[in-house]
């Protein structure tokens, strides 16, 4: 029987419509989430061959989000169900041998690309076991969005890594956590730590660059948004956010600071609700991309209420480049800073 639940994954664009219910065949399993960009693939046939330069070896014993983890050796051969776990993996040198939706991935992700020819192993929110087992992996990565009964289910053959897609208590924090983590289990504890020292010399470059164009403390907002029947609807990124802890650390002034999720602290509004942002200095940043409608540019082009907002007025509003993740780590962030840094000098 297809197993079912109603726990959404709430970390992508497209992300955000009504539940569905997802059937397959017994061996797949099926959860309702938001819908995800692309659609899944035939599962691949088993025999990826991993590229991993492991700097430590022997028994690996770690905790996740649901307890304690062991492995007899670092993992070589990971799958990844989650876009930013992969992002990280591919940071620390380790290539998936296989991936939820490859096509989404590398669509929404270039900050770190994967192979095309990557075995695909359905969606992040309907994963399939045959797919995940004929790889014979080591490991199996994923994020509690992913319902406790599937991962259940997947762990009953493939040992899991369980962690949070964020932490809207300290989201730099938490990326720092996951770099940490993923490092150990696949052994890449140096490459680790470069990848971390890496992003702390960003932040500390472009914070110099800001002071010097006289940015320093400079107010922002952060949005993506979508456009369902005529409609747009908007997310703002909190501080409690991936993209607003970025800009904590840049000590930049988020502008929009109620309403986060607990986990990746995004908030829900409409252009109406824009009208809270009332300095004409705040740069309006925002994501999209060239594979969705632009919700701002082509959505609200004849709205007179976005058109009457001080920071519209004022030309201050934003898109950085496509393919910025926005609940990745540190490369993507990096490419955020970056982004930045550019929309407000």
């Amino acid at each position: 029987m297809p197993l079912l639940s109603s726990t959404p994954s709430s970390t992508r664009p497209a992300r955000r419509r009504a539940l569905a219910a997802a059937t397959a065949a017994s061996a797949t399993l099926v959860v309702l989430a938001l819908a995800a960009c692309g659609t899944t693939e035939d599962p691949a046939a088993a025999d990826a061959s991993p590229t991993i330069a492991a700097t430590s070896a022997g028994p690996v014993d770690v905790t996740d989000e649901r307890g304690a983890v062991h492995l007899d050796a670092p993992a070589t051969k990971v799958v990844s169900l989650e876009w930013g776990l992969t992002e990280n993996l591919v940071a620390l040198g380790v290539k998936p041998v296989g991936e939820a939706d490859v096509k989404g991935y590398n669509t929404w992700d270039t900050s770190a690309p994967i192979d095309a020819s990557t075995p695909d192993v359905g969606t992040r929110g309907e994963p399939s076991l045959d797919a995940i087992v004929a790889l014979h992996p080591d490991l199996v990565v994923v994020t509690t969005d992913l319902p406790e009964n599937v991962i259940k289910q997947i762990e009953k053959k493939v040992p899991v890594l369980a962690l949070r897609g964020s932490d809207g208590s300290d989201p730099i924090g938490y990326m720092r956590r996951t770099v940490d983590t993923l490092a150990q289990v696949t052994g890449t504890q140096a490459q680790g730590e470069k990848v971390l020292a890496d992003f702390d010399a960003k932040i500390d470059s472009a914070k110099a660059d800001l002071e010097k164009a006289g940015k320093t403390g400079a107010p922002f907002t952060m949005a993506d948004g979508w456009v369902d029947n005529g409609t747009v609807s908007v997310r703002m990124y909190t501080p409690g956010s991936f993209f607003g802890g970025i800009g904590a650390e840049l000590g930049l002034k988020n502008q929009w600071t109620t309403g986060g999720d607990k986990d990746y602290g995004l908030a829900t509004t409409d252009v109406e609700g824009l009208t809270k942002v009332t300095d004409a200095d705040t740069t309006f940043v925002y994501a999209a991309s060239d594979s969705e409608a632009d919700p701002f540019a082509d959505g609200l082009k004849d709205n007179k209420v976005w058109k009457q907002l001080p920071f519209v007025e004022a030309g201050h509003v934003k898109r950085i480049p496509d393919g910025i993740w926005m609940f990745g780590g540190p490369l993507s962030a990096e490419r955020y800073v970056d982004a930045l840094v550019d929309a407000l000098s």
